[in-house]
């Protein structure tokens, strides 16, 4: 991805960027992706009764991670304890997602992806986290 290269222009980031910012962002992105295509399949499946909480967390994980990673890509002035609460919440979403997704990953391989895709980038806001301070 781009986002090292982008953020490092940034005219408040005077070539300056965090790896755990960076890392955050891509993973936000690539969550909210493995989230949209998982709900998708979640609602192909032939018993989708079984899987409407699993498609309701994967629709608010993808919806927070693609926010949270909006608002972590910008630069200029500062919104911190916004950008803190965001990530927060970014965690907690995919966290509850991610353990969904895993009660039904023997079953369903898009929901082991997105179990993994979750875990990972819950592990990136936590490192923001530490990261901002």
């Amino acid at each position: 991805m781009q986002t090292r290269e982008i953020i490092a222009t940034h005219p408040s980031a005077q070539g300056s960027v965090s790896e755990a910012l960076v890392r955050f962002i891509d993973e936000a992105f690539a969550c909210a992706q493995t989230c949209t295509a998982c709900a998708d399949a979640c609602l192909a499946e032939e018993k989708v009764a079984e899987m409407r909480r699993c498609i309701r967390l994967n629709l608010d994980c993808a919806d927070i991670c693609a926010a949270a990673g909006k608002m972590g890509s910008r630069r200029a002035g500062s919104n911190e304890p916004v950008l803190r609460a965001t990530i927060e919440a970014c965690a907690a979403a995919c966290r509850a997602c991610g353990d969904e997704c895993s009660t039904h990953a023997e079953m369903h391989e898009h929901c082991r992806i997105c179990a993994e895709a979750c875990k990972r980038c819950a592990d990136a806001c936590d490192a923001a986290l530490a990261d901002i301070g």
